[in-house]
C-alpha cells in the first residue's frame, strides 16, 4: 500500500479541503481508506472540483473560518484526528493586492490558530502545515531556494506565507519540543501547481480553460516568465509521505521540506499554453492565446525550489515528466468539460495512474 499504509483506517483532518489542492488530497486519502474530515469556510470557486466530484457526500464536510479558535477547537476535539493537513489559506496573489490585511490575517493568524489548537491535543497526532514556495525572499537567482534560505518577500502574499512559517517556528520552539507533547509537526513548501479542477482567479490554466470553454482567446501577461510547473499530485505525494514518515520518526519533527519538480522541468508560460492547447485540441495557437501588456501586479519572472532535502531525508522525488504533467492536466479538463466524463472518476483515475507510474519507477512511498 502507498505511504506504508499509514492512512488506512485513520482519521485525517484537512483544512481548506474545498480548494483545488484540498479536494485532490481529500479524494486521494478517501481512496487510501482514511476517514476524512474537512474544515473550510466555503467552496472558493464556481465551478469547483469539490462540487463536481461530489466530495461533500464522501467525507465529513464541516464549515468554519480557520481563524475561529472556538469553532476549530471544537472540530478537532470531537473528531480527534490522527493526522492534520493544514491547507486553509488565502491562496491568490492578485487578491492579496486588493485585500492585504485579510491575506495577512488568514494566512498568518489562521496558521497560528491551528497551532494553538494543536497545542492542547493530548493524543498522538501528526500535523503537516502547508505554506508555499512564496515564503522565500525571491531575488530571482537561477538556482533553487533551500529550506535554510531567507524568508520574506516584496509583496504582501509572500509576507503572509513567510509569516506563517515564522508562526510555526515560534510555536514549535515554545510549545512542541517538550518530552510529553503528543503532536509532531513539519512544514511543506511547494508552488506552481497545476492539474484538473482548478478554477481559481488569475491562475493561468484556469484562465485558459474558462476562455476556451467560451471559445475565447486567452490573454497572457508574461509569456516569457519561467516556472517549474508540477502536477498537483507531485507535492501531495510529498505531503502524504512526510506525514507518514513524521508519524513514525521524531527526527522529522519541526523540519521544513520543499517539494517541486525536476530542475530541468522549467518552462515558460508560452510553452505551457502551447502544450495545453495541443491537448485541448486547438489547431491554431493564434486562436488559443494572445499576449497583452496589461500587468496589474508584480510577478516574479523566476522562482524554483531545491528539493535535495526531501530527496536525501525522505527519499522522495518527483514522479512525472513535464509532458506527463501537461497531458494529465489538459486531459482532465478536455474529458470532463468537453467530453462529459465524471469529475470524480477522472480524478480517481489520475491518482491511480500516478501511483502506477510511481510503482514502475521505484518511488519509495509506493513500494
Amino acid at each position: 500500500m502507498p505511504f506504508n499504509d499509514a492512512y488506512s483506517g485513520r482519521k485525517v483532518l484537512i483544512t481548506g479541503h474545498t480548494g483545488f489542492k484540498g479536494s485532490w488530497l481529500a479524494t486521494w486519502l478517501d481512496s487510501l481508506g482514511a476517514q476524512v474530515c474537512g474544515y473550510s469556510d466555503a467552496v472558493p470557486t464556481t465551478p469547483s472540483l469539490f462540487e463536481k466530484a461530489g466530495l461533500a457526500g464522501r467525507i465529513d464536510h464541516r464549515l468554519g473560518d480557520i481563524r475561529d479558535l472556538a469553532r476549530f477547537s471544537q472540530v478537532v476535539k470531537t473528531f480527534r484526528p490522527d493526522f492534520v493537513f493544514h491547507l486553509a489559506a488565502q491562496a491568490i496573489v492578485s487578491t492579496s493586492y486588493n485585500n492585504p490585511l485579510e491575506t495577512l490575517d488568514v494566512n498568518v493568524m489562521g496558521t497560528a490558530t491551528v497551532l494553538e489548537v494543536l497545542r492542547d491535543v493530548d493524543w498522538p497526532c501528526t500535523a503537516v502545515i502547508i505554506t508555499s514556495d512564496k515564503v522565500y525572499d525571491n531575488v530571482e537567482w537561477p538556482w533553487g531556494y533551500r529550506e535554510t534560505d531567507a524568508l520574506g518577500g516584496k509583496d504582501v502574499y509572500s509576507a503572509s506565507k513567510g509569516g506563517a512559517e515564522l508562526a510555526f517556528k515560534s510555536y514549535f520552539h515554545s510549545f512542541f519540543t517538550k518530552s510529553d507533547v503528543s503532536v509532531r509537526l513539519a512544514t511543506a513548501r511547494a508552488g506552481n501547481v497545476i492539474g484538473g479542477g482548478d478554477w481559481a482567479a488569475d491562475r493561468i490554466v484556469a484562465d485558459c480553460v474558462r476562455a476556451w470553454c467560451e471559445d475565447r482567446t486567452v490573454e497572457i501577461r508574461s509569456p516569457r516568465s519561467t516556472r517549474p510547473w508540477q502536477h498537483v499530485l507531485e507535492p501531495l505525494s510529498g505531503y502524504l509521505w512526510l506525514g507518514a514518515r513524521l508519524a513514525q520518526d521524531a527526527n522529522y519533527h519541526g523540519e521544513a521540506y520543499n517539494f517541486g519538480p525536476r530542475a530541468e522541468q522549467n518552462a515558460t508560460v508560452l510553452e505551457l499554453l502551447a502544450a495545453l492547447a495541443e491537448v485541448w485540441g486547438h489547431e491554431n495557437p493564434e486562436h488559443a492565446y494572445k499576449v497583452t501588456g496589461n500587468i496589474p501586479f508584480h510577478e516574479a519572472s523566476l522562482l524554483k525550489l531545491n528539493v535535495d532535502k526531501a530527496l536525501l531525508a525522505l527519499s522522495w522525488e518527483p514522479n512525472l515528466s513535464y509532458r506527463e504533467c501537461m497531458t494529465m492536466t489538459g486531459e482532465w479538463y478536455r474529458d470532463v468539460l468537453k467530453g462529459g466524463n465524471d469529475a470524480l472518476a477522472m480524478t480517481q483515475e489520475h491518482i491511480a495512474s500516478y501511483e502506477r507510474f510511481a510503482l514502475e519507477r521505484g518511488r519509495v512511498w509506493v513500494a
